[in-house]
């Protein structure tokens, strides 16, 4: 999707893009103007204004609305089980969710292609009025119908938050180019803030007074307002590009690029776990006689960490290097994972869900920054990250399931909490393997590059 002619090419799938330690990677993947040197940067980005902070406010909103909205699916996931789906395994609740999630980062492929073919508006207008109709339709869904919720939650939502996420992010870059990073960095916070926002008011309203029907309604009535807003906040720029990126030729050389390869692969293995206690922990805290109070914050608790996690990636990486704190994060989650078999009373769920949301959101910021730094050619970065991103999906899509179907309608807590965490730390592993031919590579480089006259 990545093109040379325009900043449009800011293609992402999840929220981690707005820590990018190398900013400069970032900044050179946006040139403007095919075949010519770029004009100064006050000629070419405003770097402010009130077009361009009206227009970041709305990509704000999108996503507070739609990766927020997904990521606080634990809060269901409760709700289903131990209510509204009450016939239904655990593992078939789960994959409402991780269709959801896999969709949203999945569609980015399609949505970003047509973004970089100037159909923003088309885009930003579908994608809410579908956000809005489904989550409506989810309201009319009636119990133990799994079908409409699946067809309501899982997939309608997940591809209105697909069609909405990457331009709403992209269009930003229209503005900034300096300023950029620290612009990104804003407009994640609206998923991080919609992450602990959104599970306050699904469980206040989804247990209260209002009950399911009403209580998705008033959500959805919250989503609609939000999504007009951010359509009528968010203006284009810049012209489309003539010549978006070949996904076709990217992907050719994306296969011969093995640190990219293994990097992929690593992602692949290590979200199959990432998400299960972000699925779950609400429900374990119940399941283990953990106050009713308590547990309805429990994911309150998490996300809040998380988005500390993801702000705070790009200082640490700074340091650390990229690679370096992604094996990090990775291992730390893998051992968390494994550490939610002891989660027993109070005290032991709110250091998990506070040590494993602040990792898990580390992870977060530096998984687009990864990409960026194994991407060699600045064009290619959006192809590669949308690719990256669609594989990587799989993982989301068929973790929590899996961990669903291991859990069983016995609630045997540690099977899925032993699988998450070594499926998690396999991943950890690949990326450690990606860490030693990426360096090796590097080193060779710079050999020949130091031997020739």
């Amino acid at each position: 999707m990545a093109s040379e002619s325009e900043p449009q090419t800011l293609h992402t799938g999840a929220p981690g893009h707005e820590d990018k330690p190398a900013s400069e990677t970032l900044v050179e993947a946006f040139p403007v103007t095919k075949g010519s040197d770029p004009p100064s940067l006050s000629d070419e980005f405003p770097e402010g204004g009130l077009a361009a902070w009206i227009t970041v406010l709305g990509s704000f909103l999108v996503q507070f609305s739609g990766f927020g909205y997904a990521t606080s699916f634990g809060v269901y996931q409760d709700f289903y089980t131990q209510h509204y789906l009450a016939k239904e395994t655990s593992s078939a609740i789960s994959w409402i969710g991780s269709v959801n999630m896999f969709l949203l980062t999945s569609v980015g492929l399609v949505s970003g292609s047509l973004y970089d073919r100037g159909y923003f508006y088309h885009l930003m207008i579908v994608g809410s009025l579908l956000q809005s109709f489904s989550l409506f339709m989810l309201s009319l869904s009636k119990p133990d119908q799994y079908y409409q919720i699946f067809l309501a939650q899982g997939v309608g939502s997940g591809i209105a938050a697909g069609l909405l996420f990457v331009p709403s992010t992209a269009v930003t870059a229209h503005y900034f180019r300096r300023k950029r990073t620290l612009v990104l960095t804003f407009v994640a916070t609206g998923s991080s803030l919609g992450a602990t926002i959104h599970p306050i008011m699904l469980n206040n309203l989804l247990n209260g007074p209002l009950g399911f029907s009403n209580g998705v309604r008033a959500s959805a009535g919250l989503i609609t307002v939000l999504l007009l807003i951010a359509c009528l906040c968010m203006r284009t720029r810049l012209d489309s590009p003539t010549t978006p990126v070949n996904y076709v030729v990217a992907a050719r050389k994306c296969i011969r690029d093995v640190p990219f390869i293994l990097m992929t692969a690593a992602g692949f293995l290590f979200q199959i776990g990432l998400y299960y206690p972000m699925f779950f922990f609400q429900l374990d805290c119940i399941q283990h006689g953990i106050s009713t109070t308590f547990s309805f914050y429990s994911l309150v608790i998490l996300n809040a960490s998380n988005s500390v996690g993801r702000v705070t990636s790009g200082f640490i990486a700074a340091f650390t290097g990229v690679p370096n704190l992604t094996i990090v994060a990775t291992i730390a989650c893998g051992v968390l994972n494994l550490g939610f078999i002891g989660l027993s009373n109070l005290p032991s769920a709110i250091v998990l869900g506070v040590i494993y949301g602040y990792f898990a959101g580390l992870y977060i910021g530096v998984w687009t920054p990864l990409i960026a730094d194994l991407t060699s050619d600045p064009s290619e970065l959006g192809a590669r990250m949308g690719i990256s991103f669609f594989v990587s999906g799989f993982g989301i899509l068929i973790g929590t399931p899996i961990a669903g179907a291991l859990l069983t309608s016995n609630y045997i807590w540690w099977i899925p909490a032993l699988f998450s965490g070594v499926i998690a730390l396999a991943g950890s592993m690949v990326y450690i393997v990606m860490r030693f031919v990426l360096m090796k590579g590097r080193s060779k480089k710079q050999h020949v590059s130091e031997s020739c006259p």
